[in-house]
Parts: structure tokens; sequence; C-alpha cells
């Protein structure tokens, strides 16, 4: 179905700044140097400053961000990871890869964990907590850290959907003992294609990833232990250090939409606010509304690409069977799950298109 007004336009933000992307990929192109190049470098010392973290490693894409830290930890069977059940699989999946155990926690009203639910979930074998900071607002990491520090775990940040989030003026990425990065095209920094990012504050942790991204190599003839292939390409890199130069102008645009959104919705369905010192970058406009089904099929049928992030959550996905937990064991996450619709929401919608969505809304609750 062709739509008129699409859930994201992303060759719009691409066109805007054409040149100069076509400019790094010609430079890239003459240079000859494609693996593990200045751009890259640069590019994970720009984004480590923009974290305010130590450092910055380059990877493939988020999962391999996710399950390269949990490897370089240590982390295997016998191991349990504790994380939310209502993210993107991926959450999850890094942790099921390493050979150690997902165990979920159930979020709060603003859907991200809860730290209320999480000391109970502890165990002897667990070792890291992964909080989802969800759709770019930030998880209470304050809170989270505490009962880490209490128990001797490591905190490692899901900030895939969440560049930029900041809560009392720090950024995601710098908070924990290290995090993972998407620049997944939906993303609000991305990539023409599959990447991501590690930031950590640890220099052991930074050493053994350097290495682990790239085969477990030392240098071009030593291997000290057998990894994959998980870098981060130079092309990629110099696209994505062209990109961070208007994040900046992005997020605020997204906000600007988001509040709008809340100002003229919030009588009709649940609207995503900040919370106190939240600085949210809403990579997804994410609402709770009565009548989801109805309300996706009556935008859907009028051109507007409302869609359903994550219907079912991870525990009750096929490949979480083996985890044997059951549909109520998280009631906060089954509540959302029958009444969150995402709606258009990036940096080339016009306030035209949005009144539209707008419209629509209040006509179908009014």
């Amino acid at each position: 179905m062709n739509f008129s007004i699409p859930y994201t336009n992303l060759s719009s933000q691409a066109a805007e700044i054409k040149t100069a992307l076509l400019q790094a990929v010609e430079y890239v192109l003459d240079s000859g140097h494609y693996i593990l190049g200045p751009h890259v470098s640069q590019f994970e010392k720009e984004f480590a400053s923009y974290c305010q973290a130590t450092h910055s490693i380059g990877v493939a894409n988020g999962t391999s961000a996710l399950y390269l830290v949990l490897k370089a930890l240590g982390i295997k069977e016998g191991d349990t990871v504790i994380t939310a059940p209502n993210s993107f699989i991926a959450s999850a999946a890094a942790i099921a890869l390493t050979g150690a155990k997902p165990v979920f926690v159930d979020i709060c009203k603003d859907m991200n964990m809860d730290p209320s639910k999480l000391e109970e979930a502890i165990t002897s074998s667990t070792k890291v907590i992964i909080p989802v900071h969800f759709t770019g607002r930030p998880a209470r990491m304050p809170e989270i850290l505490a009962i880490a520090k209490k128990h001797h775990l490591f905190v490692l940040e899901d900030a895939a959907q969440a560049v930029g989030a900041k809560l009392n003026e720090k950024r995601v990425g710098g908070w924990g003992d290290a995090a993972s990065f998407s620049f997944h095209p939906l993303k609000n920094l991305f990539a023409y294609g599959d990447a991501g990012m590690i930031t950590t504050q640890h220099n052991d942790l930074y050493n053994i990833l350097l290495r682990t991204r790239n085969h477990g190599l030392k240098n071009r003839n030593d291997c000290e232990s057998f990894s994959f292939n998980e870098r981060l390409d130079e092309l990629h890199a110099a696209m994505l250090l062209v990109q961070l130069k208007h994040l900046e102008k992005w997020t605020e645009k997204r906000r600007k939409l988001a509040f709008r959104y809340n100002t003229h919705l919030q009588s009709y369905v649940d609207t995503p606010e900040e919370g106190p010192g939240e600085y949210h970058v809403y990579q997804t406009y994410m609402i709770q509304a009565d009548h989801r089904d109805r309300l996706m099929k009556y935008l859907n049928d009028a051109g507007v690409e409302a869609i359903i992030h994550y219907p079912t959550p991870i525990h009750l996905q096929t490949a979480a069977n083996y985890l044997q937990y059951r549909k109520e064991d998280f009631p906060e996450t089954l509540n959302i799950t029958s009444r969150i619709l995402s709606l258009p929401l990036h940096p080339s919608m016009t306030f035209e298109q949005q009144d539209h969505v707008i419209a629509l809304i209040r006509q179908f609750y009014g």
C-alpha cells in the first residue's frame, strides 16, 4: 500500500545532505583504504565524545555490539543476564547466543525496566544487567546502577534506539560500564545499511573488543582468540561522520513534532511524555490507545502508515519457549502490547502532515 503519510522518509533526509555524503564516499573510494581506516577511527573518537564515554568501538551492527561485550566479559552457559521483555529480539538473542540464559524484568509505565522489580530477579548466576532505553527514552539508570553496584554486576546499556538521549544532562552510553548502539536505517543516527557501536568506560574491555571485532587478531599474523568479523566498514563510518553533524538538528525536529502530538492528542490517547530530568529523543513515537487495532486500520485506510512495534513480547516468541515463561509473568508488558501504536514521526515530516494525522485520530475518537 502506498501511504500519503509514510512512517518514515529516509530518502528525504539523505537528499538534504547528499552532496556531503557523496564527497565522503568519493574520498573513501579514492583512498583505497576500506577496512578500519581513518574514518572509523575519527568516528569512534567523535562518537565517544558525543556520548560522554571514554572509548568507542565501531562494529557491524547493534546485535554484534551486545554480543561482543557479553563474550568479552566471559558470559557463558550457566550464567544469567537480565533485560526487558518488550524490546526488539536482539536484546535477548545476544544473551542466548553466548549460551547464557535471558532473564526478564517487567517494565514501568514509561515502558522501560522497572528497578523496583529488578532485585528479585537477581540470583547467584546473574552476571549482567541490560536495561533498554526503549523508543529513545532513557531508563532509570541511577536506580539500576545502585542495585548493580550492590550485587557487583556489570551494566550494559542497550541504547540502540536512544542515541543522544539524556538523563540529568548525562547522555546514554556514558552511564553503564558499556553500551551498545545500532545505526540501522530506522535509527536517529543511521547508516545506509547496517552498522553499530560500543561505548565503554573500561580500558581492558576496550582493548579486548578491538581484537574480538576483528577475528580475535592482535595483529595481522597473531590471533589471540577465535572471533567473528564484526568490523564497522570505512564507507559507513565516513557517511556516519556526515550524519553526526546533523544529529542534534534532527533530534530537535523530532522533539518538536513529538511535543505537538502530545499537546493535541493527550485527551484521546496516552502520549509518551518526558519525566523529570529526561531528554527523550523519540526514535519511535509510541502512543497507547483504546481500540488500537481499529485505530490503526482507520489511519492506514486514510493513507497514514501507523504500525505496531513488537506486538509479541520476547518471552512469548517461539524462540523463547525453552525459557518456560508464562504469558502473565510480565503484566505491564502484556498490557501495553495490546495498546501500543507507533505514529509517523521523522525530521522530514511537515506540520501539515502531522495535523492531518492528529485530525484523523480526533475524528476516530470523536
